[in-house]
């Protein structure tokens, strides 16, 4: 009556072993490491290792372990006071690489050969940073209008259609033509192509205009569009600093919390989150004189004024060529014929059409590269941070043949800056600037402090649940008690398979997880002893409480886990990480309250057909 066939327990010991396994790699805790990875993009040789050895013997810095990760190297150290004493020496004594201390779990190689790897740790558990970046929203919105007044312009000079001029006022453009027939024909392209504007035609005696309102609607796009994009590319951006598992997402309709776990140098960080670099080609103007427009202040129509490392004036046509949202690939390199550094690029569809257009028609002519960026320069009385835009031509060479989508960009300093430069672009351009409005640095040590207390909520709440249900239920509590520590061990397991992230707030999911386990097995025992006190047999009762209270059980759980859905969909931070282990407990703790106690109770009493008495 109340036995499981041999299937059914070999399935059950396969689950808690594999859960035992995947948990197993929590118990190594985890060591202060260093990050060494090459300015260049290159990667460690074992040759560097060396060096790095030979750098901290001299300063009589102990250290653990030195291993290649990929392209970075790692030190670990025993404490953090070496790991702060290593990371000074190597900034002093190691040239050409970056340094930043983080936190590594020490999980044995045999155990990540077979999959396994520790909990991901949220910031208030681990220790790291946390910045509060603003976006720019009408940065935003006047990028977007100089892209849409490059592109008009660009398609009427690809269909021929001659303007007069073109300009902004607010969020109207007003395009004018010579004439009636010119303006028709734009009018229809505009439409079909520019769906954000709402165009309408302004003919007087003498004047032909087209103005186009971009639209309240169109505008909340853009904002969302440069937000989404924002988060794309800072994600990038911190993913070339190498910190594991980020927690990247926006706050309201102007925000982006970025927190880096572990990581406890912000220096680089501060640099990749808040830095605007990129690039734009365009024609230069040979036409006209850039030292005069230089002296008098006379900027010819359809160019710009730019000037060079050097000091010298150039004059660049309005039109852009390509830029560096069009960059797919950026790699640092060295310029073939001089000799001098270099970024070697690629460009997508859009951007290697046009390239590819422009220098058909311009072989023999020159073709400017501006180097745009946005620079801190401190903050103001209120706090806010101030940024000084820089642009120069870094680049106003000859063509001399036909190219798309590949080329190189020449002009830079040194190597250092087309490293610092390629990976800016490698990572993509801002869709509008950002400011870190706040940042909070929370070090290991108080992360150490909160999962300490955290495991002792875990502990003191198991071992009350567990005298509780041994002196209530005895033998029956008893198997309950072992099905909720291994119910404690599955959802560990489950965390760190899935690569979730641990909270404070996670934990606290867990200690509320670890009642609602109990609770199941509660109605189940219950139940038996409703059916033995209504005169049924005590291996019916059994059967008859587990299969009478399991749709009470399911029903119970599955409206907390819709509750739990909804939170890990709609929150935020903390309520996502106690989302996240309210979920993984509710399965798991269905599977051991339901199937697994059952198991061990069909052990204990399924093979005696007469019962006399059960401890319950």
């Amino acid at each position: 009556m109340n036995r499981y066939p041999m299937w059914k327990y070999i399935m059950i010991l396969v689950i808690i072993s594999m859960g035992a396994l995947y948990a197993l790699p929590n118990l190594y805790g985890q060591s202060q490491v260093v990050q060494v990875k090459a300015v260049k993009d290159a990667a460690i040789e074992p040759k560097t290792l060396d060096k790095i050895s030979d750098v901290l013997n001299d300063k009589q810095i102990a250290f653990d372990q030195i291993s290649i990760d990929g392209d970075t190297a790692i030190v670990k150290f025993a404490d953090l006071d070496a790991q702060r004493k290593g990371q000074d020496a190597l900034k002093e004594g190691l040239t050409g690489f970056n340094t930043a201390m983080n936190l590594r779990p020490n999980v044995p190689e045999w155990l990540e050969n077979l999959g396994g790897r520790a909990m991901n740790l949220g910031l208030d558990l681990r220790g790291g940073v946390h910045f509060l970046l603003e976006v720019d929203m009408k940065e935003a919105a006047d990028n977007k209008k100089k892209q849409i007044r490059s592109d008009i312009t660009s398609t009427l000079i690809k269909q021929k259609i001659p303007k007069k001029r073109i300009s902004w006022s607010g969020n109207d453009i007003t395009i004018s033509f010579r004439n009636e027939v010119d303006m028709e024909k734009a009018a229809e392209l505009i439409e079909k192509d520019f769906t954000e504007l709402t165009l309408r035609q302004n003919v007087t005696a003498d004047s032909y205009e087209l103005k186009g309102l971009l639209t309240e609607q169109s505008i909340n796009a853009i904002k969302e569009n440069a937000l989404n994009q924002n988060l794309t590319t800072l994600r990038d951006r911190v993913n070339e600093i190498g910190v594991a598992e980020p927690i990247i997402q926006r706050q309201g309709l102007e925000r982006i919390v970025v927190q880096l776990p572990g990581l406890q140098d912000t220096t680089q960080a501060k640099i990749m989150l808040d830095a605007t670099a990129t690039l734009e080609y365009r024609p230069t103007d040979r036409e006209n004189n850039a030292e005069l427009a230089a002296r008098t202040g006379k900027t010819p129509i359809g160019s710009s004024l730019y000037y060079d490392r050097s000091g010298r004036p150039v004059l660049l046509k309005d039109r852009v060529i390509a830029t560096g949202n069009q960059l797919i690939d950026a790699q640092a390199t060295f310029d073939q014929q001089s000799g001098s550094p270099a970024v070697s690029v690629k460009l997508n569809s859009i951007g290697a059409n046009r390239m590819l257009e422009f220098t058909k028609s311009n072989v023999g002519n020159f073709m400017g590269v501006i180097l745009k960026e946005r620079i801190p320069i401190g903050k103001n009385d209120e706090g806010v941070m101030q940024y000084r835009n820089k642009e120069e031509v870094i680049s106003d060479a000859r063509i001399n043949g036909i190219f798309s989508n590949q080329f190189q960009t020449t002009g830079l300093d040194s190597q250092k800056e087309a490293n610092e430069l390629a990976l800016l672009l490698r990572a993509g351009a801002l869709a509008a600037p950002v400011q870190i409005v706040e940042e909070r640095t929370i070090g290991p040590s108080l992360g150490q402090d909160n999962i300490d207390k955290g495991v002792m909520s875990v502990q003191i709440g198991l071992a009350l649940v567990v005298v509780f249900m041994i002196v209530y239920y005895r033998m029956f509590g008893l198997i309950a008690n072992v099905a909720l520590t291994i119910n404690v061990v599955l959802m560990m397991a489950c965390l760190s398979m899935f690569g979730a992230t641990l909270t404070l707030p996670g934990i606290a999911g867990i200690v509320l997880t670890v009642g609602m386990a109990v609770d199941a097995n509660v109605l189940i025992f219950e139940r038996i002893k409703e059916e033995m006190r209504g005169g049924n047999t005590i291996q019916g009762s059994i059967k008859s409480g587990y299969e009478k209270a399991f749709s009470t059980i399911a029903d119970a759980n599955v409206t907390t886990l819709i509750a739990a859905v909804v939170l890990f969909a709609f929150g935020t931070g903390p309520i996502k990480g106690f989302a996240v282990t309210l979920c993984i407990g509710i399965m798991t703790s269905m599977f051991t309250a339901i199937v697994l106690s059952r198991a061990i109770v069909n052990l204990v009493y399924g093979r005696k057909k007469k019962l006399q008495s059960i401890a319950i």
